[in-house]
């Protein structure tokens, strides 16, 4: 595995995120912190800018020097890019929902028709929206410093190291390397006290190239799609469970609110790096080893999603008693 690919997307993300913190604090593109908001200072956001800029250069450095991408990679990065722009625009501007949900709608149905049509054209639907929940799950989870790019990090460079350890695709592989770099670039702003957020353009985009790939892995075979979802458990169980639990309490689940439990506990702890911390134990000595073994004997599957969710399930039903 080639760990060195990890270094150009994240100094090319380090970069640009520091031009682009230099002209939000000119233009005066804030986040003004609110009754739900984890900060209290007014912040830069839309820094996810800067670090799709970091992974684009690093794909066109890695293609110059003669590494193939599959076409469907670049029309995957495409599609990332509009996602982008959409998220950029409504960071500085605001858009209507109705707008943002069409559009994130459009592009789902138009990547999952590259994945699956037509030999799988009865999962559009489920696949589409899929990756919306994910999209939205990522913006939803990108609510303390830190834990959207460190979920981000260690998802990609897992699924790297897992792909690699197998022999399987290096393209792909090479791909989740440089996502992580310019992740990596990225958290150097935000990790706690965060200096820049990275918006709906930052969140929305990296929801949908996790998702995206999964997707990807499951058709081609490289990676399974249960081994995505257990290495990405602390968020998809915190998002979905924290959902249905409003829900069952009659409270309307479209109204913004702060009763997840990473920011439950960011409240009671007074640290957001201790809940990041706490996050990447989990991942490393609980989800990882489970998604070897998910991905070394496949009759241990449910076995291991099973387990990955299970202490996570108990955790949403004591986070309504947690202030």
């Amino acid at each position: 595995m080639q760990i060195a690919w990890v270094l150009l997307p994240m100094l090319a993300a380090l970069v640009c995120c520091g031009v682009y913190l230099a002209l939000a604090r000119r233009w005066q593109i804030l986040d003004l912190p609110n009754e739900r908001s984890a900060h209290t200072q007014p912040t830069p956001h839309g820094g996810g800018v800067g670090l799709f800029l970091g992974l684009v250069v690093g794909m066109a450095a890695v293609s110059l020097l003669g590494q193939p991408w599959p076409w469907l990679i670049w029309q995957l990065l495409l599609a990332a890019a509009v996602l982008v722009i959409v998220g950029a625009i409504d960071d500085n501007r605001g858009l209507p929902v109705g707008v943002r949900f069409s559009l994130y709608t459009l592009v789902s149905l138009t990547v999952t028709g590259l994945l699956l049509w037509p030999a799988r054209s009865w999962l559009l639907l489920p696949a589409a929206i899929y990756l919306l929940w994910m999209m939205n799950l990522f913006n939803f989870m990108d609510g303390i410093d830190g834990i959207a790019v460190s979920e981000t990090i260690f998802v990609c460079l897992a699924v790297a190291a897992l792909v690699t350890w197998r022999g399987g695709d290096a393209s792909y592989a090479l791909l989740c390397l440089l996502i992580a770099g310019a992740a990596l670039g990225f958290l150097y702003w935000n990790w706690s006290p965060a200096r820049l957020f990275l918006g709906d353009a930052g969140s929305i985009s990296l929801g949908f190239l996790l998702a995206a790939l999964s997707l990807q892995g499951q058709v081609s075979g490289v990676m399974p799609l249960v081994c995505w979802l257990i290495l990405m458990a602390v968020f998809i169980a915190d998002a979905s469970g924290t959902l249905l639990r409003r829900a069952l309490k009659g409270e309307t689940v479209t109204q913004a609110h702060s009763s997840h439990l990473y920011q439950r506990l960011a409240r009671r702890w007074q640290s957001h790096s201790r809940v990041v911390w706490l996050m990447l134990v989990y991942n490393i000595i609980w989800l990882l080893p489970l998604t070897m073994v998910a991905l070394a004997w496949n009759q241990w599957q449910w076995v291991a999603l099973i387990a990955a969710y299970l202490p996570l399930l108990l955790a949403q039903l004591k986070a309504g008693k947690i202030p």
